[in-house]
């Protein structure tokens, strides 16, 4: 669904004066913190404390969408919402759950991998015995020029989703997959939704990948029996739930989105991933509950985000014409508290500029002690990206790169950082509070920003 295509470039048009971005003037050339005393007004009342107890309690158990598990998360959010006082909305949608595979095996020249290979949500039964070959990142061109008809094709993970490099595979003749990680760590993912045309996939480790890796660039002939039983696919229902605060003065019909995703992979508490985004998202409800605005802010926590953004998808089809055309920009939260994550970075989903980035990127640059602004780069793989494909401005706020437990077990409160938290909520807070406080003009009228900030690419490997 595209229903505007000029939104954006309105926006950054009406944020320039005489031809100069405002954003354009170095960030160290500004006492920053002293001309935007207004941040206070929200930072000064977030506690990180609040967001960690959010995060204990979500992260007691996975949250895997369509399950008790997302429903009792759901249930624990609404009551938080209406908490603060607003009125709160749970938008039920179709989706497919997954049970796991009872048995997982992979041996290669006749001895058996341990530790044990791990299969992806959404993936498929079979068993398949045969040569493998490898086809580097898993590209269509990887395939080209390559001998894969009925064999097992092993892929390096990074750039392309799972799900693309499996159907890549599948197109070019392969019987099944195997993906092998690009770091220490067990991999542990999802394919988004089931598919007729996936052929049986596994996922090893770095080392034993690169060992297969070698052996196949030496020349050697490789032959693997890979053996999956067990896994299911089946219709459940997950949930958004939606709070919207309402503008306190004079409205200037503006809508600012505030999101995370509150489920989790199978098998993993999910503090990071994303309790902590979702956490942060219900005590920035909390603080601009009773904060004067005259715009109205949506907070929104999105289900089935690890089945392929399918919350926000649902979320999208569902704005009104009149919420659309109205919408400012999205921010997006996703695993915002990991000690052993990256720093913080914002991802647009086509790598460019736009209104959300440069508010985070000012709110950024006045809240650091160093008036360092916040880098941005290209990423997708969250529910920022269903906006940005309608022409909505959006970012996804994230620590890059992603800390080594990502989708496993050991994503537990343990290794959350509560100035990382702080951090972001901070950054994301004064950003949005930026639009809407109260004696800021309408941005579609807006001449000059609050202070001009410039702020860099960086590119940073996500996945």
């Amino acid at each position: 669904m595209i229903r505007k295509t000029s939104f954006s470039i309105l926006l950054a048009a009406s944020l320039s004066f005489g031809g100069t971005a405002v954003w354009a003037a170095p960030a160290q050339e500004a006492n920053l913190k002293s001309d935007q005393a207004f941040d206070n007004k929200i930072v000064k009342r977030i506690k990180a404390e609040n967001i960690y107890n959010h995060i204990a309690e979500l992260s007691k158990n996975p949250r895997v969408a369509g399950t008790p598990g997302e429903d009792a998360a759901v249930e624990y959010i609404k009551r938080q919402f209406e908490s603060y006082g607003y009125k709160t909305e749970v938008q039920a949608f179709d989706i497919y759950s997954y049970i796991e595979p009872s048995l997982i095996e992979l041996s290669v020249d006749g001895i058996t991998f341990e530790p044990e290979p791990i299969g992806f949500t959404y993936g498929v039964n079979g068993e398949v015995t045969n040569e493998l070959v490898y086809v580097g990142l898993g590209a269509p061109s990887d395939f080209e020029g390559k001998d894969i008809k009925g064999k097992i094709a092993l892929i390096k993970r990074g750039t392309y989703t799972f799900t693309d490099k499996i159907l890549n595979a599948a197109a070019a003749g392969a019987s099944a997959v195997i993906i092998y990680n690009n770091t220490d760590g067990v991999i542990s993912g999802t394919l988004g939704e089931p598919n007729d045309n996936y052929v049986p996939s596994l996922a090893i480790t770095y080392d034993q990948g690169f060992a297969l890796e070698e052996r196949l660039k030496k020349g050697e002939t490789v032959t693997a029996t890979l053996k999956i039983e067990g896994a299911q696919t089946n219709k459940a229902i997950s949930h958004n739930v939606i709070a919207t605060k309402e503008a306190t003065q004079k409205s200037k019909n503006q809508l600012v989105l505030v999101g995370a995703h509150h489920d989790s992979v199978d098998g993993a508490p999910g503090a990071n991933d994303d309790a902590s985004g979702t956490a942060t998202v219900l005590e920035l409800a909390r603080v601009f509950a009773n904060a004067p605005t005259d715009t109205d802010i949506r907070f929104v926590t999105f289900g089935a985000e690890e089945n392929g953004l399918l919350g926000s998808y649902e979320f999208v089809k569902r704005m009104t014409d009149e919420d659309y055309y109205r919408t400012v920009g999205m921010f997006q939260m996703d695993m915002v508290g990991s000690k052993d994550a990256g720093p913080l970075i914002m991802y647009s989903a086509d790598g460019e500029k736009n209104i959300v980035t440069d508010l985070g990127a000012s709110a950024g640059a006045r809240l650091s002690d160093t008036g360092e602004a916040t880098p941005y780069g290209w990423g997708g793989r969250s529910d920022h990206v269903p906006f940005a494909e309608i022409g909505i401005p959006a970012a996804l706020f994230i620590h890059a790169p992603v800390e080594p437990w990502y989708h496993s077990p050991e994503d537990t409160l343990d290794k959350i950082s509560l100035d990382k938290l702080k951090e972001v909520s901070n950054i994301v807070g004064a950003a949005v509070y930026q639009v809407a406080r109260p004696d800021t003009p309408a941005l579609e009228k807006a001449k000059v920003a609050p202070k001009e900030v410039d702020y860099n690419f960086e590119e940073r490997e996500l996945e």
